[in-house]
């Protein structure tokens, strides 16, 4: 028992690592003049999502089941009778910690969406709301004892529903309220720094065995098949993508690499514990190529997703979600899996996939429309177009990433780049984690 709570307190942490780790890979992707905003919207939703968790949101997914819409948040609210040093890591002090750090990273993916242009304060009113009306409702709707995706018997062991196609989706309606950004798509934006990105999908993958390895909730062997689940539909992603690169722009980008590790890692999420080898190669493959496509339709349709979170997170996310329905088995975790349809299963799961899909897709992306709204009522949303053009960091923080002017000996800080660079392709724009 020690060994399993010894083992999900250092998951907790590596989960906890991927923030900073998702601040990096954004950070790197928008321009330099807009770097800090998105290292502070990453941060901001550390500090807040972690506060509402420790206060009700835990009790709201994880409380007596009402309805099968959500917990009863006075079960626990401010953790009472949890605060007690119980030794079975399902319970107690340690499952808060752990599912805290899930709350905190789903709501910083959506900030990708809206770089360079949504206000600070607007993004924490946001980042609030949605945590308390979506994201913890969800995690009880798959996660908690009673919640209804979970009892309809659909899949998903470490968040491809509650996580990616729900922050995904939440990006979407957010980015359909706020609008293009200054200038975009007809001026190229291109990432400042992309040793940035790859070191926040190193850091990212790193994280991603707590994420996934610690969803078992002990130290054994489903630990083991989902940690070998991970590496394997990573690496077939990164693959996938860069062939797809290859193939379409006539060259293989670190981008495109740091991207594709992103897209295998939200894939195989939902399903690393209930496939073998070869489907954990088809949900990365398929993941790698399709979200390497997906990320370019935004120019067709105009919806302007500034670091991809559509593209990567909620295709992603239904592409590990759906083909679990097609490629589960149970031979890798006995009486507790569920065959899909290539190992002799029927369609009941892929039915069950494909409904806790669409709705957990529908239910946020509904919500974050009305919030968007909302929030722009009360905060006005966006900077301003000087703003923008000049550079949201300083214009919201007073602060810029690199004092050039400090290191010639004088004047005020200055970042590097405050407008369009020259640049000839999407490739070359932020696609995201």
């Amino acid at each position: 028992m020690e060994g399993n709570t010894a083992w999900l307190l250092t998951s907790a942490a590596l989960v906890l690592l991927m923030t900073p780790g998702l601040a990096f890979f954004y950070g790197g992707m928008v321009r330099s003049k807009s770097v800090l905003n998105m290292l502070m919207m990453c941060f901001g939703a550390m500090g807040l999502v972690g506060v509402l968790w420790m206060v009700f949101g835990y009790s709201m997914a994880y409380g007596t089941d009402i309805a099968g819409l959500l917990g009863n948040p006075f079960d626990y609210l401010g953790l009472s009778g949890l605060m007690t040093p119980d030794g079975d890591p399902t319970a107690g002090t340690v499952d808060v910690a752990f599912q805290a750090m899930f709350a905190i990273i789903t709501t910083a993916l959506i900030a990708g969406a809206v770089a360079d242009r949504l206000r600070f304060g607007a993004w924490l009113l946001f980042a609030g709301l949605w945590a308390t009306i979506v994201y913890f409702p969800v995690a009880h709707w798959v996660w908690g004892d009673g919640g209804w995706i979970d009892e309809l018997g659909a899949l998903d062991f470490a968040g491809g529903t509650a996580v990616h196609i729900n922050a995904g989706a939440a990006a979407l309606g957010l980015v359909l309220v706020l609008g293009r950004r200054t200038g975009w798509p007809a001026e190229p934006m291109k990432p400042h720094n992309l040793p940035f990105v790859m070191l926040g999908a190193g850091l990212l993958w790193f994280g991603w065995f707590g994420f996934n390895a610690g969803s078992a909730y002990a130290a054994d062997g489903v630990a083991g098949i989902a940690f070998v689940n991970t590496v394997t539909a990573t690496c077939a992603a990164m693959l996938g993508w860069l062939l797809t690169e290859r193939l379409r722009d006539g060259k293989a980008t670190s981008l495109g690499a740091a991207s594709g590790v992103v897209a295998g890692l939200v894939a195989i999420t939902p399903a690393c514990a209930y496939v073998d080898t070869w489907g954990a190669l088809t949900i990365g493959v398929v993941a790698g190529v399709l979200c390497a496509l997906a990320v370019s339709l935004k120019y067709r349709v105009g919806v302007d997703d500034s670091l991809d979170v559509v593209g990567v997170h909620l295709v992603g996310g239904l592409v590990g979600t759906v083909l679990l329905g097609f490629v589960a088995t149970s031979s890798v975790v006995g009486e507790d899996g569920q065959d899909g349809l290539f190992y002799g299963g029927g369609a009941g799961l892929l039915g069950a996939q494909v409904l806790s899909a669409v709705a957990v897709m529908a239910y946020s992306a509904a919500v974050a429309v009305v919030l968007g709204l909302l929030v722009k009522a009360v905060t006005s949303g966006r900077v301003s177009r000087e703003a923008e053009l000049t550079g949201i960091d300083e214009a919201e923080h007073a602060e810029t990433a690199y004092d050039f002017a400090g290191a010639r000996g004088g004047g005020r800080t200055a970042s590097v780049d405050t407008g369009a660079q020259p640049a000839p392709a999407r490739k070359l724009e932020g696609s995201t984690s």
